[in-house]
């Protein structure tokens, strides 16, 4: 795009976490104008009356999105909803889309969406009118195997148990993301059968075709807010040396991600689109650990980190968070 033109931005569903988050970004985007923020529950009252980290930042209210004076909208709509407004709206084919919610992440016919994980589909998405934006739990551990997928190393089952903040279970308060209930507590949700098992095994057959093996996946509610911590292993029969190597090479052009020297810890990305894998070897098994912010790399920071691929942009463009670190 010409220098001079901003990118138009419309957000549908804009009063929940991610939403939250990507007005965050993209009202401080230097390639991008926020137009509209719609919210069927808010309408007509001030973004900051629902999201309070941005009273003082933007006077915008929620209001219904003109498609007619917008160039990306983001569907920040909860699973189910992305496909039923798409179906009771007209979206001028001219108007891209990034969906934040599960409805297009399955490859099926008719679906014309390409999978929005830039460390794996950069230059589809760089051609693409239509985004399904990966789920949290499912970029961290892609983030973890993908490596050893595309080098055709991932020859056996592997294991998974990863931790997330109460954020990954959206705003509308639940027993378990309740405060009284949360604090000082742990406990396991959908073991071996969360719903981002699916587009990881897509993601996984994609880079190793043939892979058949199971993923072995046990989430885990953390007491804290945000963040996801992966601890993942897998047999592997060469060195630490080499493994190191293959993850080093693999993420040399994706900016977002780094292999780390030292084990990492959550804090080292929350607040960031960065994600950190690490490496350790154990007998016969390769350990990776990787984390990320559920809300940015896991949601919005991604979502707009595909806006700017989609949009020929530096896809660091708006995008250079610090992590809070303590």
């Amino acid at each position: 795009m010409p220098e001079t033109t901003k990118i138009r931005v419309g957000i549908v569903g804009g009063a929940g976490y991610t939403a939250g988050e990507l007005i965050r970004i993209l009202l401080y985007h230097p390639a991008a104008e926020l137009k509209y923020i719609q919210s069927s529950s808010n309408n007509n009252q001030p973004v900051y009356a629902v999201h309070a980290d941005l009273l003082g930042e933007t006077d915008m209210v929620f209001t219904d999105v003109d498609f007619s004076d917008t160039d990306v909208v983001f569907l920040c709509s909860g699973h189910g909803k992305s496909i039923d407004f798409l179906n009771n709206n007209a979206i001028p084919s001219n108007v891209k889309l990034i969906d934040l919610s599960h409805d297009f992440r399955l490859e099926r016919e008719g679906n014309d969406f390409v999978y929005g994980l830039p460390e794996l589909n950069r230059d589809l998405i760089r051609v693409a009118d239509k985004i399904a934006n990966p789920g949290c739990f499912a970029t961290a551990i892609q983030l973890a195997l993908i490596p050893m997928a595309s080098s055709g190393m991932l020859t056996d089952e592997v294991h998974v148990n990863a931790i997330t903040g109460s954020t990954g279970a959206g705003q509308a308060p639940t027993k378990t993301s309740h405060f009284s209930w949360r604090d000082n507590n742990l406990s396991v949700y959908k073991a071996f059968g969360h719903q981002h098992l699916g587009e990881i095994c897509q993601s996984l057959r994609q880079a190793q075709p043939g892979f058949s093996h199971d993923v072995n996946f046990i989430p885990v509610r953390g007491n804290h807010t945000r963040g996801i911590f992966v601890t993942a292993y897998t047999r592997f029969e060469g060195t630490i040396e080499a493994a190191n190597e293959i993850f080093r090479k693999y993420y040399a052009t994706h900016p977002f991600v780094n292999v780390a020297t030292e084990n990492p810890d959550m804090k080292q990305v929350v607040n960031t689109n960065k994600g950190l894998v690490y490496l350790e070897k154990h007998g016969n098994k390769l350990m990776i650990i990787s984390c990320i912010d559920n809300l940015l790399k896991g949601a919005s920071g991604q979502a707009v980190q595909n806006m700017n691929l989609m949009f020929g942009l530096d896809e660091r463009c708006g995008l250079n968070l610090k992590a809070i670190g303590f």
